[in-house]
């Protein structure tokens, strides 16, 4: 089995599609990516253990926590996202752990918002981590992208929905961060802003700095799906480092780890792919349980070319949609979502066995020390031997919550420091050997390939690739150079010039003319342009009236889907309309402020029409809290996080369709609450003094963009939008 291994790893090496240098001496090592430091499900450590028991038999210790996905370990800690608290202290939660001893080193709870994702799925997404910086990274529910130093500060944040108007829908599915180089990768659905459609788009930032590099949509037009969770694995093929997943369109795609550009794209599904691919002996393993685009038969397991994405050979009938593959030594194995476990063969697709493991398959598999480490979402987790003929279960354990029933497990094993852990509903495990000695490893950062010297420019990046500032602001820029295979020159010597901006580039720095305004700074340089998104979000008072606005337009500045609000004449006047949507929902959100704002008020006329029976919702956003004029209900209603309702308030509100009524919303934080309070009166009378509605939140959200909601089965009309 071990000369098995060093075969594999040297092959690997020589072909460059490891992500690093790697040690075949199987020291401990950190586990950095959900899928291991290979990103391929497999370790190289020994000595780990065949049997344990949840009374005591090689369980060095257990915490307490609730999660969902696969721990990340580093530096001798594992850190872990999953989810805490009952009514209103629900919440996402992300905690570190001693990887020795299991003492709780800190913890940091999150409130959700924006999302229609349950409490019982929170923590789907797995954590990144980075071996160089030690940072790790974390993708909420909320639409949070948080960058942790290893003691729990954070360095930086993103808010995905507010500033690029991210879609997660009810089932959880979101995207892990991969950290490759000097970048954090993410994707996500997304309803569309910026003048761009709705897509499934990758974003990279700057690792330490959360500055956006690029983004990227390599699946284009036409999505099939746009919550679709696979993460990307990274490699350098021929030279050229890319990264590998699955896209909502239903295809493989590799793209240029350093600009986001496609280098191959491969058609595999009708629907969007889960599951992540693996990559070893230049070829990519990938796997779905959809409906194939060439045939009828549900799922596949697809072998490409990692170079040029052709494919290599098929196994069809083999429906695994959510575990992702684990490869080792020329073995594929493959759990499908029946939890049958499917061992091929890399290079032929020869099937060589398959046992079933339980009845529920979607926790992706872990090989490690000649074992493999499986669990089923029923609680089941059991250690199996490999041979050629077959798997010989070495273990076989039920994990229980203290009523008796299964504990959900999701997530996969990760090995380090020779021990195993893994997280469930019923705690956070650790098991190994408690008379070896702990030792901690670490994991090689990936260094990306640079340019030779007087490498001839093939593309350009405008950095930072997006950016909201105020009108008082001054924005540096760079333009980057880059060879054919993605390499980094240097900083290219371009012309600047704006497109739809107000202001002035001198000595590359951007100075905008005025406030509220939006559009593309750009870079040209022997025949090649790049361009970067700007956005000049003007400071409070302000009001928008529609006058200016084109017809079927949109404040530019605002962060809007394309199918979902646009400018109207009406009675002489110009207003918003929100119309039912010709497909998908009808219920969303806009964002008309950055996600940092605080201590503010947003008033708006609304008005509702009727379209046979139906009526719509409308309201404001302000702190992340929804104020919402209810038509079937009657009722006035404030919220927080809208499927489970973590904090509600109501009072009864008749109010007449085709009649402008003025909102207002206001959220003062007093001490350790938030007081939600809102106003809704008849445009034509006289504003009264009382609230309508007040509500107190004891976990208070302290910022957010404001912003205007609507649920559109019939128009929604807004004017007279102002935020002071």
């Amino acid at each position: 089995m071990k000369s098995r291994l060093k075969a594999h790893l040297r092959t690997a090496c020589l072909t460059g599609l490891l992500p690093f240098a790697w040690s075949t001496s199987g020291a401990a090592s950190d586990w950095t990516h959900w899928r291991g430091p290979l990103q391929t499900g497999a370790s190289t450590e020994t000595g780990l253990i065949s049997s344990w028991s949840p009374d005591g038999e090689n369980l060095i210790w257990r915490s307490e926590f609730i999660g969902r996905s696969t721990p990340v370990i580093l530096n001798g800690r594992v850190y872990v996202i999953g989810r805490t608290g009952e009514g209103v202290t629900r919440q996402e939660h992300v905690a570190c752990f001693d990887a020795e001893n299991g003492r709780l080193v800190w913890e940091r709870k999150f409130n959700v918002w924006h999302s229609t994702i349950t409490f019982n799925r929170l923590g789907w997404a797995n954590l990144g981590a980075d071996g160089e910086t030690g940072n790790v990274y974390a993708h909420l529910v909320n639409g949070l992208l948080l960058c942790f130093d290893g003691d729990g500060r954070i360095l930086w944040t993103r808010s995905l929905t507010e500033e690029f108007n991210r879609f997660s829908g009810y089932g959880g599915r979101l995207h892990t961060p991969v950290v490759d180089g000097d970048l954090v990768v993410i994707s996500m659905g997304n309803r569309g802003w910026a003048d761009r459609p709705p897509s499934h788009r990758y974003m990279a930032f700057d690792k330490r700095t959360g500055e956006t590099v690029w983004m990227a949509r390599p699946g284009g037009g036409g999505q099939a799906d746009l919550t679709v969770y696979s993460t990307p694995v990274a490699a350098t093929v021929d030279g050229q480092r890319v990264l590998i997943a699955g896209n909502g369109n239903g295809g493989i795609f590799a793209f240029k780890a350093a600009t986001g550009d496609v280098v191959w794209g491969f058609p595999l599904s009708r629907r969007g792919i889960n599951t992540s691919p693996v990559a070893a002996d230049n070829r990519v393993y990938a796997t779905h349980s959809e409906e194939n685009v060439d045939n009828t038969t549900m799922g596949r397991v697809v072998c490409l070319d990692a170079g040029t994405g052709r494919e290599i050979w098929r196994q069809d009938g083999i429906a695994a949609g959510y575990a992702s593959p684990a490869l080792h030594a020329g073995r594929l194995y493959v759990v499908d979502n029946s939890a049958n476990l499917h061992c091929l063969d890399a290079e032929s697709g020869r099937k060589y066995w398959e046992q079933n493991i339980g009845t529920v398959g979607k926790g992706s598999p872990t090989w490690a020390d000649g074992k493999l480490y499986v669990t089923e979402v029923n609680g089941g987790f059991r250690i199996l031997r490999v041979e050629d003929k077959g798997a010989r279960v070495l273990d076989d354990r039920k994990i229980t919550m203290p009523a008796g029933r299964p504990a959900e497990i999701y997530g996969s094993v990760a090995v380090a420091y020779g021990r195993v852990y893994f997280a469930t509903e019923a705690g956070l495990f650790c098991l190994g050997d408690g008379d070896a000695s702990f030792t901690t490893g670490s994991t090689p950062s990936a260094r990306r390939p640079r340019a030779p010297s007087g490498g001839k420019t093939a593309s350009i990046l405008v950095v930072p690739a997006e950016n909201t500032m105020t009108p008082d602001e001054v924005l540096p820029l760079s333009a980057r150079a880059y060879d054919e295979l993605g390499r980094l020159i240097g900083e290219a010597d371009v012309t600047w010039s704006l497109e739809s901006l107000d202001g002035r580039i001198e000595n590359g720095r951007f100075s905008p003319a005025k406030r509220g305004q939006a559009g593309w700074v750009v870079a040209a340089t022997g025949g090649l342009t790049a361009r970067a998104w700007v956005r000049v979000a003007p400071e409070p008072p302000w009001t928008e009236d529609f006058e200016g606005v084109p017809a079927g337009k949109n404040p530019r500045q605002w962060v809007w889907g394309g199918r979902g609000f646009k400018v109207e004449e009406q009675d002489g006047n110009k207003v918003l309309v929100k119309p039912p949507a010709a497909r998908g929902l009808d219920r969303s959100n806009l964002y008309i402020g950055p996600p940092e704002m605080s201590g503010y008020t947003v008033q708006a006329d609304l008005m509702g029409g009727r379209r046979r029976r139906w009526l719509p919702d409308m309201g404001l956003i302000a702190h992340r809290y929804i104020l919402d004029l209810q038509g079937a209900y009657q009722r006035l209603e404030v919220r927080s996080w809208s499927s489970d309702l973590r904090m509600v308030h109501r009072v009864a509100f008749e109010w007449e369709p085709d009649v402008w009524y003025t909102m207002k919303m206001r959220v003062d934080i007093d001490g350790g609450r938030a007081i939600v309070r809102g106003k809704v009166w008849k445009r034509s009378d006289l504003e009264p003094e009382a609230w309508t509605i007040e509500a107190e939140d004891p976990l208070p959200i302290r910022e957010g963009s404001p912003g205007l909601y609507g649920y559109s089965p019939a128009n929604i009309y807004y004017d007279n939008v102002s935020v002071y």
